[in-house]
């Protein structure tokens, strides 16, 4: 019987081999959506992904009979500990083929790492910070995959359970159908809710004119979700750098921001066109031709994906959600999209949820992340 030998990644090509591997892994999969090939190396380049300056990584990947089968990244988010106390070993970016030695191989690396450590945990898969991509996917395998989620086979969490590892965190998403018209009650609840509190939704011209309050933003979202067993705040360097790599690529007509009568932002909304189907086509690269099949996606799609939401506590569970709902209707119906995907949401994060309960949402995925005292 052949031996799962695994390797740490040390060079460029390993590293490419490293982002690549899901790709073939997936190959043929009408659910798989890939990640931009170069924005998965420049996660792992300091100077393009400043949770490395508090967090340290390291990369395998995975070989039998001189194949490639399987990846697993391990990382120890040192802010994590520092500000939470919490002390454990992230693991993530893992993808094996459908043999029990190969995932057991990888999950041991892991192990193996949280010892030489002296740390005693292993959760994943998840990032380095809680705007990364976590959770393996344990219902939805025959749905289309989002930007904002992992997608896995679904042997993974059978393998995982198998060698001993527990449920720690669950996300619940949700699909739901725009209706045609919303009811005249909606309306005159957003009214009286807008009158009672003097709020007001912002009219952006342009993208420039959004640039004051993405700093709100990220304050705002540090406010909802603190409450949260698992919530770090977001760094200075992380906002600069999530400004300079992902602002330009938000369409501000999808962009919903309300203020009270002193203009100080209480509430934003950031839904996308679904750009799934456009980074299939794509394969993970914008060049030569994947800037295209983006730029149609973003001109005509009937289906879009919930992204952030941020509701300042004093406004929380005071009707706010329902204004946000009424503008992204509004926003859908002029772009004729039909369908919403809502990003993966802790299913104690009760809060967020409500934001849909009118809306006949369908639960048509799930994701957890496991764990394993060491």
């Amino acid at each position: 019987m052949s031996k799962v030998s695994v390797v740490e990644v040390k060079t460029r090509d390993e590293l490419k081999q490293f982002v690549k591997f899901p790709m073939d892994l997936y190959k043929g999969n009408p659910y798989y959506v890939p990640s931009f090939i170069n924005d998965e190396i420049n996660i792992w380049s300091p100077s393009e992904n400043p949770a490395l300056q508090y967090s340290e990584s390291k990369q395998y990947l995975a070989f039998k009979d001189q194949k490639l089968v399987g990846r697993i990244a391990v990382i120890i988010n040192h802010k994590e500990e520092k500000e939470l106390g919490i002390r454990k070993v992230r693991f993530g970016w893992i993808d094996f083929i459908d043999d029990p030695e190969v995932s057991q191989a990888l999950i041991q690396k892991a192990i193996d790492y949280a010892k030489e450590k002296d740390i005693h945990k292993i959760e994943g898969p998840m990032g380095f910070t809680n705007l990364d991509k976590a959770g393996m996917l344990t219902l939805g395998f025959d749905k289309l995959a989002t930007m904002i989620g992992i997608y896995n086979h679904e042997y993974y969490p059978r393998h995982l359970e198998n060698l001993g590892l527990i449920k720690e965190k669950e996300w619940v998403e949700f699909e739901l159908m725009f209706p045609e018209v919303l009811p005249e009650k909606i309306h005159k609840f957003n009214e009286l809710i807008s009158q009672k509190y003097q709020l007001k939704v912002l009219k952006f011209n342009s993208k420039e004119e959004i640039i004051q309050y993405v700093d709100p933003m990220f304050d705002l979202l540090d406010e909802t979700y603190k409450h949260l067993s698992t919530y770090t705040p977001i760094s200075e360097e992380q906002r600069k750098t999530y400004k300079e790599k992902y602002f330009k690529l938000i369409d501000k007509d999808f962009i919903v921001c309300i203020a009270d009568a002193n203009n100080n932002l209480i509430s934003f909304a950031i839904t996308m066109p679904s750009y799934s189907k456009a980074l299939q086509k794509s394969k993970g690269k914008l060049l030569p031709f994947g800037w295209w099949h983006f730029l149609q996606a973003g001109k005509k799609n009937d289906r879009a994906n919930f992204y952030l939401i941020g509701i300042h506590p004093e406004y929380q569970r005071r009707g706010v959600t329902s204004i946000i709902f009424k503008e992204i209707w509004k926003i859908f119906r002029k772009k004729g999209v039909k369908y919403l995907e809502t990003n993966p949401e802790l299913e104690e994060n009760k809060n967020i949820q409500l934001l849909w309960q009118d809306y006949n949402p369908v639960n048509h995925k799930r994701r957890r992340t496991y764990s394993l005292d060491v």
